[in-house]
Formats: C-alpha cells, structure tokens, sequence
C-alpha cells in the first residue's frame, strides 16, 4: 500500500519523492510522479519548480487524491533545461511527448499563474490528451510585470551568487511568514487567518520559503515568461474542446481578474469561480472554496472523458 499523497508541511517534506529527470524526444523534463489513478499533469508559476507544482497539486486536490499527479519543472526551471521549450506553445508539445514516454493516453491539466498559458495551448494543441484544464490565477494573456514584481528580479539575480545569503533569506522566510505573505496578501486579518490555518498556513509558508532553495535554478525560467509574456496576444480559446475551470481573485494585482473572466467566457465549457477581492494567492486564502469546485470539476471531467487509472 502506497504511503499517502500529502500530509501536513512536515510531513509534504519528510515523504517527498526526488524528482526524477524523464527522457522525452522533445528533451529531458523534471517531474515527481506521485500516486496512482486518473491523471493531473500540474503546472507551476514564476519562480517554481515541480516542488511547487506538487504543493499546486497538494491545494487544490486535497489529501490524497485518487489520482496520479505528474508535477513537473516547466522548462527553464530547476532541473529542466531551457531548450525543452522556450515557448508555451513547444512546453505543450512537451508535456503531450512526456505523457507518451509514460505510456499515458489522456490528463486534466491544473496550472497556476504562469503555468496558464502552456497548460491552456496543450489542450489546443492536444484536445485528445486533455481531459479538463483549471488555470488558478493564471494569465491567459499579455501580461506586463507589475512593478512590485519586476522590481524583485533583478535582486533575485544578485542573491542567487551568494549562497550564505539565500540560505538566510530562506530561514528568515520560514521564521517570519507574516512578514514574507504581507506581499500577497494584503488585508491584515485575512492574512493572519490564512496562516493560522493548519493547512493553509503551512502550505503557503511552505511555498515562500520554497523560492529560497535552488534559487538560481528557477531564474531562467522566470526572466524568460515575464519577458514573453509582456509581448504574447491573448490565447484565443474559442475552439478549446476540453472542459474549462478558471479560478480567479477579482482584487489580484499580479495578473488581472479579466484573464481568467475572458477565457471562461469564450471557451465553449467554460466555467468560472470569481473570488471576490481575491489577490494573487486566493488558491490559499480561499482553500475550502477552491478546493471545493477543483473537485466537482475533476468529477465531471473524469465522467465526460475516458480517464483511465494510470499506475
């Protein structure tokens, strides 16, 4: 019997598989292959890595899902180099060659922020691989990065070349993280209530103390998006075939609530959870809520589709 997919932040860390890097013909892609059942090809955001994509995962599944969940390293990020694919349009090609390198015929893509326009150009460009796609603040369109945001990158860089100092920041995240969430969020009460929370705080202090480790392994990536995104057009949705859940803070600063309204509108199934005043990270402090619609929309995708058990 397999050990549980997620438990508490101690236990998410103690149980981590190591990432496995795969051989695809498109090029290697990093990835941590947990669980058995229906599969969820999770996408992370800036600054992420499969560690991220399976908290991704973690949030917006629940505890131990019955499902396989394939949390990958988008290119440019931690251990997947660049090359695999500079583009969203080559990372879907990507993820369709990984799924037949696995021997897996279909999967419900789940993304956040950054993570959008790749999972939304694998259910175009791949309709009978993808069975549902739930984009969680994700940007489905130009994006110019907010300042609060492109002010940081540049300092970023500076950091990853004195290791000493990221193993600090990182401790100093992990010690203080009201300080480190009070970018995020920005209501006061909200934010204590959110990291209060057993789940929810320990999941998000996970994630922001999480950029701290391999830092300079998730730069690439992140310099590479922002710069394509601030010039890439809106992601025509209107022929999308595969079921489609937009999850989305109308109050986010980061990427704006019209990204996720657009697509949910055009897409032909498309549905739409608008967090009222949401920010960026309302994955976690609207966890119950999200995780709520996540899984009656996995339900029905898994319904409508041919998802079969992938062990």
């Amino acid at each position: 019997m397999s050990a549980p997919l997620f438990g508490g932040r101690a236990a998410l860390r103690a149980s981590l598989p190591a990432p496995v890097v795969v051989s695809t013909s498109r090029g290697p892609i990093e990835l941590i292959d947990r669980g058995a059942g229906p599969t969820v090809l999770a996408l992370h955001g800036g600054m992420g890595g499969c560690d991220q994509s399976l908290l991704l995962a973690r949030a917006a599944l629940g505890d131990d899902p019955p499902l396989r969940v394939l949390a990958v390293s988008r290119p440019g990020y931690l251990g997947t180099p660049q090359p695999s694919g500079v583009v969203p349009e080559q990372q879907a090609d990507l993820y369709a060659t990984l799924l037949d390198t696995l021997g897996i015929g279909e999967a419900i893509a789940i993304a956040v922020s950054a993570g959008g326009p790749s999972a939304l150009h694998f259910a175009l460009r791949h309709p009978t691989r993808c069975a549902g796609v739930v984009l969680i603040s994700c940007c489905t369109g130009t994006l110019e990065v907010p300042p609060q945001v492109r002010a940081r990158l540049p300092m970023m860089r500076w950091i990853a070349r004195v290791p000493g100092l990221v193993a600090l920041l990182r401790w100093s995240t992990a010690r203080q993280p009201d300080k480190a969430a009070s970018r995020s969020i920005r209501d006061p009460e909200l934010r204590a209530r959110t990291l209060a929370d057993p789940v929810a705080g320990a999941m998000l202090a996970e994630l922001q103390a999480s950029v701290f480790t391999r830092l300079a392994e998730r730069l690439p990536g992140t310099l590479t998006d922002t710069a394509y995104f601030a010039e890439m057009d809106a992601i025509d949705v209107s022929t999308l075939e595969a079921p489609l859940l937009a999850i989305h803070g109308t109050g986010d600063n980061v990427v704006p609530f019209a990204h996720a309204r657009r697509v949910a509108d055009q897409a032909p199934r498309g549905e739409l959870l608008a967090i009222e005043a949401g920010e960026h990270v309302s994955l976690f402090t609207h966890l119950a809520d999200v995780r709520m619609r996540v899984s009656e929309f996995v339900a029905k995708c898994r319904a409508t589709s041919s998802l079969t058990a992938n062990v």
